[in-house]
């Protein structure tokens, strides 16, 4: 290393300084003769302490933008397009987990006569999931009695939230409450860690010189129901601010199968009703401040549209509505 006009400092000054950096843990050599590279912890002093904030460019955001305006209101195919162009402008993998649904929405039911006092409840709800429970009764009743049941219900339930729904039973007769109970359960279990996860730009990681020899090493990674999926899983049972990105660096993502990786993380959605979790994955020496710009800006993009596909659907909790006639 020679002096130069830009840096005027000389070799040995370098050289001093790299000696007191790998001393201190932030460089190492993997053998003697080798150059030095940086350690998880220098890389960590990177990411937080020199790392600069790099927003996309305009020009970038805009195109992003128009691909998801032209797309249809889809959320697979939204879904499908951020892995792909998360993959492209961070030329890494990505990986995105569809929404999951923390509070639903009452759209319909039907009571249906089986056998005896046995009645058939099939409970559809807004966000377009169908869920069905055998219930029993105290006695048998006729379809047209179901019906008109159905048909009452479904006016008192309309667009509800399982708590709201809680709230009218009160007012409600007997049977009516029996099927409404049953109705605020169904609807406040929801499905975890389902649906399909959306990836894209394996190729992209392959072709870094670290994983040459270990391709299996990188497809397990990033296979379905792989560690990268059970570690976005996770993410979404913990509470996060829209748009906050997490970096992982090589052991921190504390599963042995991604020390070889860096992560760079984050959640998107309507906080408390529908939220996902998205990241792209790397080389542990990966540019972590184009990924980090690339994931916060395609959270924020998803927010958004996610915010727009249910946002204004969501109602004031605890209102107690004036019945309808049965």
């Amino acid at each position: 290393v020679s002096t130069t006009p830009e840096l005027n400092f000389s070799s040995a000054t370098v050289r001093n300084e790299m000696a007191y950096l790998e001393d201190h843990g932030y460089l190492t050599h993997p053998h003697t003769s080798a150059g030095r590279i940086p350690t998880e912890k220098g890389y960590r002093y990177f990411v937080e302490q020199l790392m600069v904030d790099v927003p996309l460019m305009v020009d970038e955001r805009r195109m992003i933008e128009h691909q998801f305006h032209q797309a249809q209101i889809d959320l697979n195919q939204w879904m499908r397009l951020a892995a792909t162009v998360m993959a492209h402008a961070s030329s890494a993998a990505a990986i995105v987990t569809p929404p999951q649904i923390h509070r639903c929405r009452f759209k319909h039911l039907e009571l249906i006569s089986t056998h005896g006092p046995l009645v058939l409840l099939v409970l559809v709800l807004d966000e377009g999931m169908v869920k069905q429970q055998v219930l029993s009764m105290d006695r048998p009743r006729s379809q047209e009695d179901l019906s008109r049941v159905s048909r009452w219900l479904n006016d008192v339930f309309a667009g509800l939230w399982a708590d709201d729904v809680q709230l009218q039973l009160s007012a409600l007769p007997a049977f009516e409450v029996q099927v409404g109970s049953v109705v605020v359960e169904m609807m406040e279990w929801v499905d975890h860690n389902s649906g399909p996860v959306y990836r894209d730009g394996l190729v992209n990681v392959l072709s870094q010189p670290e994983f040459e020899q270990n391709a299996g090493q990188v497809a397990q990674v990033f296979s379905d129901g792989g560690p990268l999926d059970v570690l976005l899983w996770d993410m979404l049972s913990m509470a996060a601010e829209r748009g906050s990105v997490q970096v992982l660096i090589g052991s921190e993502g504390q599963r042995s199968e991604l020390s070889e990786f860096g992560l760079v993380l984050s959640h998107y959605g309507v906080n408390g009703y529908a939220t996902g979790a998205l990241g792209v994955l790397g080389p542990v020496r990966m540019p972590y401040a184009r990924a980090v710009s690339v994931v916060r800006f395609m959270s924020r993009l998803l927010s958004e549209l996610i915010h727009q596909l249910y946002g204004d659907q969501l109602p004031p909790p605890g209102q107690v509505r004036d019945l309808p006639l049965p």
